[in-house]
């Protein structure tokens, strides 16, 4: 059986769609597929569903099966290869829970992302006090300065990929609340993080928005989420919304669609990017 790996990169999503896709093509079950490779269907699911790293000896024998022109046989095993590399996200495998290391992942392979945040800085903006602070409040902070500084780090590590030659445009609405309330007893610290975030909004490849308070509630005041957008036709965007003790991962054109509306209905009525700033501004003074 396939090995199992902590979490699935993008490559691996992307690639176990297509191996079903070139299934339902050559009219195969699940379960023909498994016959051929004398394993349980089940086995065939999870690299479908890129539950599970892409085995190549099983990849070349159902590319094969299912009439894949050997050309293109060929590419597909190279890009299985790569996609089974693991990213550099898992040198931190000892304090990344397995449900965010996909987030991580889709987040390096994004084209866009857009956000919403009604309690903090998104994590790609804040500054390392700033985090810091954010982890030390949280669940995070009851596992010791150790587990703290790991995770700060990680974050200090993924904002690398605003720095990249070609980087995602982050498109981020946060809401007033992360404004008002105080990170921690040194307003320094917010002070800074306001800094950054007037830094950020200069960016060409960054969009920053605030919700205010004056503009009353919305659809999306429930809960954080993200959506990601990719260069690659094959993967279709995807929704990410954290809770508690683990998040959900939404690909289905219609839950996809609802969360895509409601980030359009906060933007319309959110402040300008001018309007941002002089909000930024003012809160800055304040601290």
């Amino acid at each position: 059986m396939s090995e199992r790996r902590p979490a699935p990169t993008v490559g691996q999503v992307v690639l176990g769609k297509r191996l079903q896709e070139l299934r339902e093509a050559a009219g195969l079950k699940r379960e023909e597929a498994a016959k051929v490779l004398r394993v349980a269907p089940a086995t065939v699911r999870r690299m479908e569903m890129a539950e599970v790293a892409l085995k190549i000896p099983y990849v070349q024998v159902l590319l094969e099966t299912y009439g894949v022109p050997q050309e293109e046989a060929e590419t597909f095993v190279s890009l299985a290869e790569e996609a089974n590399q693991p990213g550099w996200w898992q040198r931190y495998h000892d304090v990344l829970p397995d449900w965010f290391s996909l987030y991580v992942s889709l987040e390096g392979a994004a084209r866009l992302i857009r956000s919403y945040e009604p309690h903090f800085v998104p994590g790609l903006l804040q500054t390392e006090d700033y985090a810091r602070a954010v982890m030390e409040a949280g669940t995070i902070g009851q596992q010791g300065s150790e587990a703290v500084e790991r995770h700060v780090s990680l974050r200090m590590e993924r904002q690398r990929l605003l720095e990249r030659a070609d980087p995602p445009h982050l498109w981020v609405i946060i809401d007033e609340t992360v404004l008002r309330r105080p990170i921690c007893e040194r307003p320094e610290v917010m002070r800074d993080q306001l800094d950054r975030l007037l830094e950020a909004a200069e960016r060409d490849r960054v969009t920053l928005q605030v919700a205010e308070f004056a503009s009353g509630p919305h659809p999306g005041t429930y809960a954080p989420f993200s959506l990601f957008r990719f260069a690659e036709p094959e993967l279709p965007d995807m929704v990410f919304t954290e809770y508690l003790t683990g998040a959900l991962y939404l690909d289905s054109r219609q839950e996809v669609s609802a969360h895509l509306e409601v980030l359009d209905h906060i933007t319309a009525h959110a402040a300008s990017g001018r309007r941002t700033k002089k909000i930024l501004q003012e809160y800055r003074e304040r601290y």
